[in-house]
């Protein structure tokens, strides 16, 4: 059998977290098997479908690398297709058109409840033999009335559901619209899917579709449900516990192999190994290792995933992210030092490109603003003669190296006879606007004499300033 997986995300708002890992989940599992890998956009609910939402799919695919094999293939292009197929239905009794209103739907709903019965549609129009005028029916599949179908999971195991649970669903409504069950098993059909792999919020429409593929006559594709992603309440992942489009995770900084890693974590596991190169994922994923319960989404433990993947990023990767962070700030980089060495110098400080990119500011900017609370502490005046001994050694250094520029500072130290501390500190403030930075040798070096010593004067005028009052 060749393995055909597909995803099929409805273009109705952003690629979001729980569809991305579906997709890569079916990405690796056709790329482990030699086989096909399908993208299609299931875009039939008009209403809410927009072309930004279908570029915002096709957008986080492209910047995740989960290449597809066939498509993208749009169900609004399909309608003749789905048509046909009701079509067949009706004729061979598998499904008949009901002319139910909306007010009668509404009584039998009511009735059910009052009797404490679950809600269901009692197929009044089933062995209806007449067309009522006027009235534009739906067309409704003949649900099997006894027995039970079982759904042979990959990842949940067996779950047998009694047709008594289940309705007579509408397949195609009153306007010609085909509705959502219908469509997907008319694709999973015509597109050769041999497994379909899913969140579990799709799981009480499998056994309706798979009544829908035995009235077909077709073979069943085998299933594997999902679980959901889960905020840190432990309730299903949305808006309120932070960032949901895989797109925002690319303006935060965030590598893709970081966040695919990090996807297929969440919910697959191999022993206690954390982390893995591409092809090391494709060949060790398994559905059947799957985990059952739903996984928290932790951003700490994503950021530390960067984090490793920042660590073996070459230079010129490491200036291409950066420059492009800075760019997103409007910072211009062409004045200032190379972005591939303020890159290595911040590299084990950053868990991602946006927090790199805050920190390679003051390499970069005309001015700086201080950390309220560093310069109350660092820029007293105590300190006050100390930058200016600090600047008139810097002004007349004349090799301008990091390593130079350490040993300067640490004699001037010993001269002044003071700790380090007294000149580290605020000059870092002086020169960052905050009392932390990276080695200050390096820091001074890579900031340019010109922009240092303008910052010397400026936080010395500041000085002066407070102790003015």
């Amino acid at each position: 059998m060749t393995v055909r997986t597909r995803f099929a995300p409805s273009p109705t708002g952003y690629l979001h977290i729980g569809g991305a890992r579906t997709a890569l989940f079916n990405w690796l599992f056709a790329r482990r098997h030699g086989g096909q890998f399908v993208l299609r956009i299931e875009d039939t609910d008009r209403e809410r479908s927009t072309e930004a939402s279908v570029q915002a799919i096709l957008d986080g695919m492209q910047w995740l690398t989960l290449d597809y094999d066939e498509g993208p293939f749009y169900q609004t292009k399909r309608y003749d297709r789905y048509n046909e197929v009701v079509d067949q239905l009706l004729e061979q009794g598998h499904a008949y058109h009901c002319y139910c209103s909306r007010e009668a739907l509404d009584e039998m709903r009511e009735k059910a409840i009052s009797e404490k019965r679950k809600p269901r549609y009692d197929g009044t129009c089933r062995h209806r033999t007449e067309a009522v005028p006027g009235v534009d029916p739906v067309v409704r599949f003949c649900t099997p009335e006894s027995g039970a179908v079982t759904v042979e999971d990959m990842i949940k195991g067996e779950i047998v559901i009694d047709n008594r649970e289940l309705d007579d669903l509408v397949i195609r409504r009153s306007d010609g619209n085909p509705t959502y069950n219908l469509t997907v098993v008319v694709d999973d059909i015509d597109m050769r899917i041999s497994h379909v792999v899913r969140g579990d919020d799709h799981l009480n429409n499998t056994p309706r579709q798979i009544h829908i593929f035995n009235a077909l006559g077709a073979e069943l594709p085998k299933f594997a449900h999902l679980p959901m992603i889960l905020g840190d309440d432990g309730k299903r992942m949305s808006k309120r516990h932070g960032a949901v489009s895989v797109m925002q995770y690319q303006a935060d900084g965030i590598l893709p192999d970081a966040m695919l890693n990090y996807l297929a974590r969440l919910g697959w596991s191999h022993g206690d190994q954390e982390l893995f190169a591409r092809q090391e994922m494709i060949d060790l994923f398994d559905l059947e290792k799957c985990q059952r319960s739903g996984s928290v989404f932790d951003n700490a433990k994503l950021q530390w995933v960067n984090q490793q993947y920042m660590a073996q990023l070459q230079p010129q990767e490491l200036a291409a992210g950066l420059d492009a962070a800075l760019t997103d700030r409007q910072i211009e980089t062409a004045n200032g030092p190379d972005s591939a060495a303020v890159g290595e110098l911040l590299r084990d400080r950053a868990s991602n490109f946006s927090s790199m990119a805050d920190q390679a500011i003051p390499f970069y900017a005309d001015s700086i603003e201080y950390d309220e609370k560093g310069a109350k502490k660092h820029l007293r005046p105590v300190a006050a003669p100390v930058l200016q001994a600090v600047r008139e050694r810097l002004e007349n250094l004349d090799d301008w190296q990091a390593g130079a520029i350490g040993e300067a500072l640490e004699k001037l130290a010993s001269d002044l006879d003071i700790g380090f501390g007294k000149i580290g500190l605020p000059l870092r403030v002086a020169l960052t606007g905050g009392a932390a930075s990276p080695d200050i040798g390096s820091t001074v070096a890579l900031i340019g004499r010109e922009r240092v010593l303008s910052r010397l004067d400026v936080a010395l005028q500041w000085i002066a300033n407070r102790a003015a009052g």
